[in-house]
């Protein structure tokens, strides 16, 4: 006999599951509640430098020591997020956590991107009615990864160790470690094969 799956453990592992579903009303308002306090301490007074970095761990699934996130950060869940050591994520990003992301060792992520794991059938039938119709495709980034601005990564990308990414691209497929990417949707513009 299979085990009964809960919605969030379907999520997760990239199944249809119901959005509305109890636990997962309390996972979102915990982050959004988290968000607001985040977005809300940086920059006053009361930001001592300490605060917003705990609010961050406590927010996503799991970080390294050093994480830097800059204020306007909007998450899903957050607990889906884990985030690699010296990782820094600048101002007005969105991270669609219903499905994991995964972000390695020292990646930077340029201001306003989007990171989306959340997916609907394509056929238009299975979409109608909605909440049953929900399924997830996790986001996996490599070490040393580098965004510029305005990036949105699509549900199902894997990007590789020393993958940059040009501003304004919407990456729609996966692309191995040393690719350089630009455009919508991102093409291969060079392979950058590191020298140190």
């Amino acid at each position: 006999m299979e085990p009964v799956l809960t919605e969030r453990e379907k999520m997760v592992a990239g199944l249809r599951y119901r959005f509305e579903d109890p636990e997962l009303d309390q996972l979102r308002l915990r982050a959004r509640k988290l968000n607001k306090q985040f977005n809300n301490l940086i920059g006053t007074d009361e930001d001592d430098g300490k605060k917003g970095p705990e609010l961050i761990k406590q927010l996503f699934g799991s970080t390294g020591d050093i994480v830097i996130v800059r204020e306007g950060i909007k998450v899903s869940y957050g607990v889906n997020i884990h985030v690699g050591n010296k990782c820094f994520i600048n101002h007005n990003c969105i991270l669609n956590d219903d499905g994991p992301i995964k972000i390695g060792y020292g990646a930077m992520i340029g201001p306003n991107s989007q990171l989306y794991t959340a997916t609907h059938p394509f056929e238009p039938s299975e979409r109608i009615g909605g909440s049953d119709e929900n399924f997830t495709k996790g986001i996996t980034i490599g070490d040393n990864f580098w965004a510029g601005g305005n990036v949105i990564i699509l549900p199902g990308v894997i990007l590789g160790n020393n993958v940059i990414v040009g501003a304004g691209s919407v990456v729609t497929k996966s692309f191995p470690d040393n690719s350089v990417i630009a455009g919508n949707p991102a093409k291969l513009i060079r392979m950058n094969i590191p020298t140190k």
